[in-house]
């Protein structure tokens, strides 16, 4: 999956976010969005995904053989793991898995059970997932987008709330899974996008950025 952004630009009230963004993301590729805290990481990601609209300019998609994909077929093509995004919490994690899987399938030859395993969470497997702790339920939440069959990921702020052994299993199921997929990671910290080949930082479509008069 291939994404193209034209001049592309968001603004919440009278304040532009981000302008002039003019950024085209290839199959495969692996790209890092930086920035301050506060500076519209993960605003700008959002819009490249397509789930807020730009406030001007286009973001456009397409497949491998260059064919268009619809603004509203886009969230097939995509799986994202981010702070924001709530889990089922009063679902188990066997019945979250199958519940997902249900509309977006998982890699093949992945199944519920091997994703437990692999995220250690075994013991906790029938438990619903509102009395895990925050790093349990970020395992989820990137469990549920990692082995998701689909050929683009974005990770916000991945490791929020994970141990060092969390981090290691984030960075070896980047490592396995995610060779040949776009992945664009929103962060500025190196452990969680020090794989990636390329680094864009926001700033360098703020300093530009006229506000609207009062």
């Amino acid at each position: 999956m291939k994404i193209k952004c034209a001049d592309t630009g968001k603004r919440f009230n009278r304040e532009w976010i981000f302008r002039n963004f003019n950024v085209e993301f290839q199959a495969g590729g692996k790209y890092a969005i930086t920035g301050a805290n506060g500076s519209g990481k993960s605003t700008l990601l959002q819009v490249i995904a397509g789930a807020i609209m730009s406030s001007e300019g286009k973001v456009h998609y397409s497949n491998t053989s260059t064919t268009s994909i619809e603004v509203d077929h886009v969230y097939k093509f995509i799986s994202i793991a981010a702070p924001y995004l709530d889990l089922i919490e009063e679902m188990t994690l066997e019945e979250f898995l199958s519940f997902h899987q249900a509309f977006k399938p998982f890699l093949p030859g992945i199944g519920g059970t091997d994703i437990i395993a692999t995220t250690g969470l075994q013991s906790a497997a029938k438990k619903q997932i509102r009395y895990y702790s925050s790093g349990m339920k970020q395992r989820v939440k990137l469990a549920q987008a990692i082995f998701s069959n689909t050929p683009c990921l974005f990770l916000d702020e991945p490791c929020t709330n994970l141990d060092e052994a969390g981090i290691q299993l984030y960075q070896q199921l980047i490592d396995t899974y995610c060779n040949n997929r776009l992945v664009i990671v929103s962060s500025n910290d190196k452990q969680e996008y020090g794989f990636c080949s390329e680094k864009i930082d926001i700033t360098d479509y703020k300093n530009k950025v006229p506000q609207l008069p009062a």
